[in-house]
């Protein structure tokens, strides 16, 4: 019994600790991932395919998750808030299942663009990334105090001001993935292309075609 209040109390005296652990964990799978280290299984073409709609449909209902608990918290309404945060969490970690599974499947998609537009989809996507890497570690501390205080005890912690960060970051790093699948998938198509391996990679590799392939010729 001890044992198990020492287990209890431990994260909610070291939040930073525990986001940091959390973090590190996070980190390696993804890196793991792209790398091939983990042994993730490779799915069809029509699989990775649908992969990629769930991603959109996950983030989505994240993304409304994340506006309504904004609303709640604004409004006092303080458990309303809680849970609405709750599932954007459970969420995103649903998310992060279904894209270390769409990683490993055998393919990433490149888009059927050129000059300004596919310019501004580079940049987006560059910034949805770079946000959901630097937001990792910010969600986490926020969801870790959340869950080892009380909503008193939290007025005593930097709850308010690391979730203010961690929406921010979240939020924008979630709409512009979800703009950029529906350029990508919805508007101006895209061509199948190896593993990526980074944003580095990622960017290098995701050039404008010569001609662009028309709107329906996708799969």
């Amino acid at each position: 019994m001890a044992v198990a209040d020492d287990l209890q109390r431990w994260p909610k005296a070291h939040p930073r600790a525990v986001t940091t652990i959390l973090s590190i964990i996070g980190y390696a799978l993804v890196i793991g991932a792209f790398g091939g280290f983990l042994p993730l299984p490779e799915f069809s073409r029509g699989t990775v395919i649908f992969l990629g709609d769930a991603i959109a449909v996950v983030n989505t209902l994240a993304l409304t998750a994340i506006v309504a608990g904004v609303y709640f918290i604004r409004n006092d309404q303080v458990r309303k808030h809680r849970a609405a945060m709750l599932t954007a969490f459970t969420l995103i970690m649903f998310f992060l299942v279904l894209y270390l599974l769409k990683v490993g499947g055998g393919f990433e998609k490149a888009i059927d663009a050129q000059g300004a537009v596919w310019i501004a989809y580079i940049v987006m996507l560059a910034i949805h990334i770079l946000l959901s890497a630097l937001a990792v570690p910010v969600v986490l501390h926020a969801v870790v105090l959340g869950l080892t205080h009380s909503p008193a005890e939290l007025r005593d912690t930097i709850h308010a001001r690391v979730g203010r960060v961690a929406v921010a970051a979240w939020g924008l790093s979630l709409a512009l993935g979800i703009v950029t699948y529906i350029l990508l998938n919805h508007v101006y198509g895209w061509t199948p292309r190896g593993h990526s391996a980074g944003l580095l990679l990622l960017l290098l590799s995701t050039r404008p075609s010569s001609a662009a392939r028309p709107i329906f010729d996708r799969e």
